[in-house]
């Protein structure tokens, strides 16, 4: 089949070209900028913006089935650039693969969707949980928006299912760890809270593997179609244990200090304030979501998405830890 991904430059974007070529399949990325790791792989490339909805029509011209895993991330920016890569950009891919009868759309989405302030999820399925209220950052809000229009548009002739994987991490990763194990180094992270709270964490290749896997059994009327999943790998660990075995893999020192919640969330709400009154650079240091999250429970159950598409993780915890400390770059021996 030919198939579009939709930021294929990215972490799990070049996992989901590699998994796709590795079946065989033509693949092409529509994303911002060129990538030599996708050019290596043999992936075609077309450069263009979501919120354009004749490039992403382009794009999607000619192709059997979409992956839309480009999204505008993190914590902090303008409600109105999240919603425009967001919303807008998921509503031009529905329309899209509607005009060129694709039938099959795998949509990345994020448990943030279900975010409410301080409540945790624990064990619970994505159709136990409903979406969140009050959201204090708008990647979430637009994403819980972008996610239900996807679901909504699923018909009989074009199956969408949601992928909402957790915390992804691995070789690769140019975000999350980096900005963890240079904040570890300047002596500046903190736990939020006891750090003793449950979180689920997904492993790249597992990650990858429930888009395939999903994909492999998604079409009209297919007990996947529809609906929203929560991935991971299934082994909920206290945020300390997690934080703390991710930076030794990293060659960087434990995070053992911590800040109180409430503290946190006046911080984040300060950094809120001040930020775009001073135009400061970058994303702040804390936020209330971030301290939110930080401090509550965030673990979910794998039945719905092993019952559903045969979704069970290859790669535990410890074995994505061994891999992860192989590939990370060693710093410079000093002499």
């Amino acid at each position: 089949m030919k198939i579009l991904v939709t930021g294929g430059g990215g972490f799990l974007g070049q996992a989901l070209c590699r998994g796709l070529r590795a079946q065989g399949h033509e693949v092409v990325s529509f994303q911002r900028r060129h990538s030599p790791e996708l050019a290596a792989m043999g992936v075609g490339q077309i450069r263009g913006d979501l919120a354009d909805a004749s490039a992403v029509t382009h794009a999607v011209a000619g192709t059997d089935a979409v992956f839309h895993n480009a999204a505008k991330a993190g914590a902090w920016g303008s409600h109105a650039s999240y919603f425009q890569a967001n919303v807008i950009g998921t509503r031009n891919v529905i329309a899209a693969c509607r005009a060129h009868g694709v039938g099959r759309l795998v949509y990345t989405s994020t448990p943030s969707v279900t975010h409410r302030a301080s409540h945790p999820v624990e064990g619970l399925g994505a159709d136990e949980v409903p979406y969140g209220e009050d959201f204090q950052a708008p990647y979430a809000a637009t994403k819980a928006i972008a996610e239900q229009e996807a679901l909504a548009a699923s018909d009989s002739t074009l199956a969408v299912v949601a992928l909402r994987p957790r915390l992804i991490w691995g070789p690769g990763d140019a975000q999350l760890l980096p900005r963890l194990v240079e904040r570890a180094h300047a002596g500046r992270l903190r736990l939020v809270g006891s750090g003793d709270n449950l979180v689920d964490t997904t492993y790249i290749d597992n990650a990858a593997q429930a888009h395939l896997d999903a994909f492999a059994h998604l079409a009209p009327g297919a007990a996947c179609a529809g609906k929203a999943y929560f991935i991971s790998n299934g082994e909920p660990l206290p945020i300390r244990e997690v934080l703390n075995r991710l930076l030794q893999a990293a060659g960087a020192p434990p995070v053992t200090r911590s800040i109180s919640f409430k503290a946190a969330w006046r911080i984040g709400a300060v950094c809120e304030r001040l930020w775009p009154l001073l135009m400061l650079r970058g994303e702040p240091p804390m936020t209330r979501f971030l301290a939110e999250q930080l401090s509550t429970a965030h673990w979910y159950s794998m039945e719905p998405a092993r019952r559903d598409f045969g979704y069970v993780p290859q790669v535990s915890f410890d074995a994505g830890l061994t891999r992860l400390k192989a590939a990370w770059p060693q710093a410079p021996s000093i002499t």
